[in-house]
Formats: C-alpha cells, structure tokens, sequence
C-alpha cells in the first residue's frame, strides 16, 4: 500500500476531533471528483487500519512473563500484534524480530505524522552487572558507535534501504543504580533526509535479562519525550522473583557484557542481532505529495463550515 504523509496527518486531525472521524469517509467520498481513486482508498483503507488497533490501559502482563506495564490514561498500550502491523505496515520498517507491544502517547494515533512510540523488547542473556556503570568513556563510546553503524551502511543501501549516520548523542548516557534504569538517546540521520531522527533508549536491567524500550521519534520532539521520561520509566517494573535484586549468583546466568555494551551494542554483533538493530526503526519513510496540500485544505473548509451552519 503507497503512503500518503499528509493524508495520515489528516486522518489523525479527524480522529482527534470525536465525532468528525466518523464524517472523514463522506469527506472524502467518491463524489468528490478532486479525489483519484488511490487517494480515496488510502484513506479508507488508514481509518479502518487505525479502527482496528486495541487501544489498552492499566495493568498489562507482558507476554515474555516476567514484567508488568502500568500504563495510566495518559497512555496506551499496543499488544505485539498490532504493534508489528504499525511498524511494518503503517511506518513502512523492514519485518524483524516481533516486540513485546508498543506504547504510544492517548493525545495521537499512530497514524498521525506527528505521533512518537516506545516499542518494547526483552533480552534474556543473564544477569547485567553494572559495576562499570561510573566508570564509562561516553564521547568514546560515541565513536565506536558510529563506526559500527557505517559499517553496516552498505548492507542497507544493498536491501533498499537509505544509509544512517548517527550524528551524536541527543541525551548522553545515564544509569539510576537505584532504580538499575539505564536511559540515553541518539541523533540519527537517514540518508539525507533534513528531518533527524531521535531514538531514545531505555534498559532496565533485570535478573535474567534486560527490558529494553526504544522511543522512536523526531529531534524536535526531544522536549516532549524528555516531559515524558519519568512517566515511562515509572510505567515497567519487572515481577516479583524476575526483579535486579532477586540475582542469585549460585543458580543464575551472567551475561557476557556490562553496561557500556549494552549501550553500543556490541554484545549483538556476535549473534546478528546489532545488525537489524541498526536500522533504528525510522518511522514515516514516505513521500508526501504537494498535490495533497490542497485536498487538506479542502478537508477544512468542508469541517468550517459544517461546524458554521
């Protein structure tokens, strides 16, 4: 299916607006000879995609067992079903590995052209030690990490996809030895796209593995999911027994990396993995088409005056 930005937009404007998104369809009908039939399937085609996603709040069991989101109304949550056909289907991202679900803002679809989310994952490879947590060279780091994503440049460009080019820390590294929540964000360039694109990453670290959550957003989102981060942070906590502190070294794994691995990846590249990380889930990989600008326009008016009369 082709992607139109702007329609997604206006499909979120409509959602947002209660009851005119059940109107958008006979806005959009095909009495409207502005419209090509494509357009109108598109559109029709985003609402019914956005209608069937199971939108879900409070108390979620994630399905690896071993940690519980609290998500409060400000929030919802998207089960791995749904949070596949959204960064596949709708985001335009390569298949991969399936998550454990997706959390998005309440305020935005996932459609909408300005929507963040947080996919969630979990990597059972033992027990992280944090010991080298103080004691981590991150502008170091920094460079390895880029070289590391050049390299496997070549491998997207030869699949279809743009090149990355990790310009920089957006947030430096930060580890909570309290709470043992590892957070830290990248600037990220595809190809020579001039819209940035900002991954903000958060491990909790656990007693057989680490719960990994990804914001996957834009850099002039930055304040925004930085109002955000203790708000997320706050929403997963691993069970009881799966918790950093329930380790027992007699019986439990050791994972073969500490902290700054976790944080460029490292430990990945053995198993394959760090080379579909680094695609980085660029969100929107779509052309939007300047004769769109005026269906939008047209969409507005139409509402105006409705709402005038």
């Amino acid at each position: 299916m082709k992607s139109f930005g702007l329609l997604w937009a206006l499909l979120a404007f409509a959602i947002c607006q209660g009851s005119y998104a059940t109107n958008v369809a006979d806005d959009v009908s095909g009495d409207d000879p502005a419209l090509s039939a494509e357009e109108q399937e598109y559109l029709a085609w985003a609402q019914k995609f956005h209608e069937s996603l199971d939108f879900q709040h409070g108390e979620i069991a994630l399905p690896n067992g071993v940690a519980t989101l609290h998500v409060p109304d400000n929030f919802y949550y998207l089960s791995p079903q749904d949070a596949d056909r959204v960064l596949v289907d709708a985001w335009g991202n390569p298949p991969g590995d399936s998550t454990l679900g997706m959390l998005f803002p309440a305020d935005v679809s996932p459609l909408d052209m300005n929507a963040w989310g947080v996919t969630i994952e979990y990597q059972a490879d033992g027990y992280v030690s944090d010991e080298d947590a103080a004691n981590l060279d991150y502008d170091d780091l920094l460079k390895e990490m880029q070289a590391e994503t050049r390299a496997y440049n070549q491998e997207r460009i030869d699949s279809g996809y743009p090149p990355i080019e990790l310009l920089g820390w957006a947030s430096q590294p930060h580890y909570n030895a309290s709470s043992h929540k590892l957070y830290w964000a990248r600037e990220l360039q595809f190809g020579d796209d001039p819209e940035h694109t900002l991954n903000y990453n958060i491990r909790a670290l656990g007693r057989q593995g680490v719960l990994v959550l990804n914001f996957i957003a834009s850099m002039h989102q930055l304040p925004e999911i930085e109002a955000n981060l203790d708000t997320v942070l706050a929403m997963a906590e691993f069970d009881q027994g799966h918790r950093y502190e329930d380790f027992d070294p007699d019986v439990d794994q050791m994972a073969a990396y500490g902290i700054g691995a976790l944080v460029a990846g490292k430990f990945a590249a053995k198993t394959g993995f760090f080379a579909a990380a680094v695609i980085f889930l660029k969100k929107f990989g779509i052309v939007i088409l300047a004769a769109l600008a005026a269906l939008g326009g047209r969409l507005y008016k139409k509402r105006k005056a409705a709402r005038s009369e």
